[in-house]
């Protein structure tokens, strides 16, 4: 119903799943039947996909978004058909990019598993409404994307230092974190969307989770191990 619905995850994975380019119409900026005007996240979320793109090599100009009314079926078929010579043009993903289908997967599976943090880290952003087309190459940079990828955190429970009192268990948004009452914690890292939510809960009397950046987290103690005894 909307194009505000349209998510970074969905864009990401059409491309690892084999889309040589992808097309986006939504209704004119404005013109939103909705309070939310989700075409402009939608306009964010291409511009700024369009700047992830290239940062792991990729042309850009694979994406596509155009705004038009349900009369302007003209302006539909004119912007489809450019955008099918266009990637026609560059054909098959990968291959004008000189990307092999391994290193293509592994660059797109890395930013999918990224995009819950990204979405977090650019949310003002994305939230944006500017009706300017001269203004919107300026909302992304190609250098503000390469830092909040290669800069992205992971989160680790130091496993010396928690204490089970199972507060990061029970606000992470999205299940992470295995534990229980006398049992050390550990985060799952595929799950893990890097909110930092464990890490502001954690007491500070204990300290145990840790904030990684450029490094690889530790892997998670046995679970036989993981059982606190108390004295």
């Amino acid at each position: 119903m909307c194009t505000g619905r349209i998510d970074l995850s969905f864009i990401a994975r059409a491309f690892y799943n084999g889309a040589d380019g992808v097309y986006i119409a939504g209704c004119r900026l404005n013109e939103c039947n909705y309070i939310t005007h989700g075409n402009f996240y939608a306009l964010n979320m291409t511009l700024l996909f369009k700047k992830i793109l290239e940062y792991i090599g990729i042309n850009p100009e694979r994406i596509r978004i155009e705004f038009m009314t349900s009369s302007d079926a003209q302006h539909f078929a004119e912007t489809v058909n450019d955008f099918t010579e266009k990637i026609r043009t560059l054909g098959p993903l990968g291959e004008s990019e000189h990307l092999e289908e391994d290193m293509l997967k592994s660059k797109l599976y890395n930013i999918i598993t990224l995009i819950p943090y990204i979405k977090i880290a650019e949310r003002k952003k994305l939230s944006l409404k500017i009706t300017n087309p001269a203004e919107w190459e300026k909302i992304f940079t190609l250098e503000e994307v390469k830092e909040l990828i290669e800069k992205a955190p992971s989160y680790y429970i130091d496993p010396e230092k928690c204490a089970a009192c199972t507060l990061c268990a029970q606000r992470c948004p999205v299940d992470a974190i295995d534990g229980g009452k006398n049992k050390i914690h550990i985060i799952d890292q595929e799950k893990c969307i890097k909110c930092g939510t464990c890490l502001n809960v954690c007491p500070t009397k204990f300290s145990a989770v840790v904030k990684l950046i450029g490094e690889p987290v530790p892997p998670p103690i046995p679970e036989e191990k993981r059982v606190i005894i108390r004295k």
